[in-house]
């Protein structure tokens, strides 16, 4: 089980100001967690070869160093200990970098005490050494999916902002729920949203809310996403498709970690990750001017590609096979057809533009106009089914 504030787990906090190690100091122990101080990276360096912690904290301006070279030095040495680091109010580039060193997430000065806490439970519930399970339902034994499993792995530890690059049906939202349901965030919702299917009059409402009265038909206060998603992860599919005017607004939410229902004079502070993902190429609309690039900066902390289902053809018959067996299952059919060889080297040799979704879509025709028996080539090609 990992270390939760009732069986007092241990802190390291690491700022050079008295005065703020004394405050995180005091913060971390009405949480309920021990803590050990340094002043210096090399103190920092000393006390985490004496002591097993649970959580790290550390500014990112040192005497003798800064927090992104700590982070590295954890990552190198301790690795699975999540570190958290204290930047500047409105350092926007610090942070990112943090997040790329692989911090666990970060705090902005002045420090917020219940965005604070926030932080440190959800540290805690991953632990060192996370979850070590399988990255269920990436299937196939490829080396791009191998590659694409760890990444997943390795980023459900961070609370870093992902985007996923792909083409249409190559599983972008598969992994970004992976991420979420491997990381500590697992027990929050996941909240989808493809952002080129709401009407751009109405996004400011969707994503952040509005109150009562607050425009024509606004009969009743309304929740957006972004507080449907707390304590979870919000993922916005076809990120490309926001208009500028919301790019502006998703920027500052991101940044202040904060939403402005429509109609409020106040923000709601918000604990939320955001996972990203287009087919399209967000750098060349940046460079079009129909993309902002702090905000592309903002959700492009972490990149991960989702392969064609071309590159990796020697994971089409086990795709097959689980694809036919839950298509069977939907169905009513208890007797699953197979392929026969020559229908998987069809298989195989087809391009598969449309990718996973287009062999659910193939093998879903082929299951209805099939007997019960084998699956034969020259009955259900692509050609003939797409």
């Amino acid at each position: 089980m990992p270390p939760t504030s009732s069986n007092k787990a241990l802190a390291l906090i690491v700022d050079d100001e008295t005065d703020i190690r004394e405050l995180l100091e005091i913060a971390l122990a009405r949480m309920g967690l021990r803590t050990h101080a340094a002043a210096t990276v090399a103190e920092a360096k000393l006390l985490l070869t004496e002591h097993k912690f649970d959580f790290c904290l550390t500014d990112m301006r040192l005497p003798d160093g800064n927090g992104i070279g700590l982070v590295t030095h954890i990552q190198n040495s301790y690795a699975g200990l999540p570190v958290a680091v204290i930047t500047a109010h409105g350092s926007a580039q610090a942070a990112v970098e943090s997040l790329k060193a692989g911090a666990f997430d970060f705090v902005s000065k002045p420090i917020d005490l219940q965005q604070l806490r926030k932080l440190v439970d959800t540290a805690l519930k991953l632990g060192p050494g996370g979850k070590d399970e399988d990255a269920g339902g990436l299937l196939g034994k490829a080396p791009a999916i191998q590659a694409l499993r760890e990444m997943v792995g390795r980023l459900a530890r961070s609370q870093a902002p992902v985007h996923i690059t792909g083409e249409s049906g190559t599983g972008k939202e598969l992994v970004a729920r992976l991420i979420h349901a491997r990381g500590p965030r697992a027990e929050g919702a996941f909240v989808p949203v493809n952002c080129g299917a709401i009407p751009s009059e109405l996004m400011e409402s969707e994503f952040f809310g509005h109150l009562k009265g607050s425009f024509t038909g606004a009969v009743r206060d309304k929740q957006g996403l972004f507080q449907a998603a707390e304590g979870g992860t919000l993922f916005l599919d076809e990120v490309g498709d926001l208009p500028l005017p919301m790019q502006v607004k998703l920027l500052r939410a991101l940044q202040e970690r904060a939403v402005r229902p429509v109609g409020a004079e106040t923000e709601v502070a918000v604990n939320v990750r955001v996972i990203s993902a287009t087919h399209r190429d967000l750098g060349a609309l940046v460079t079009a001017g129909q993309f902002r690039h702090d905000l592309y900066y903002r959700l492009n902390v972490i990149e991960i590609r989702t392969p064609p289902l071309r590159e990796h053809p020697e994971d089409i018959e086990t795709l097959a096979a689980v694809i036919l067996q839950r298509l069977a299952a939907d169905a009513g059919i208890t007797r699953v057809p197979g392929l026969d060889r020559a229908t998987l080297a069809q298989l195989r040799d087809y391009g598969f533009p449309g990718n996973v979704r287009e062999l659910e879509n193939i093998l879903e025709r082929a299951l209805t106009l099939s007997d019960g028996g084998l699956i034969l080539a020259g009955k259900t090609t692509p050609a003939e089914l797409a």
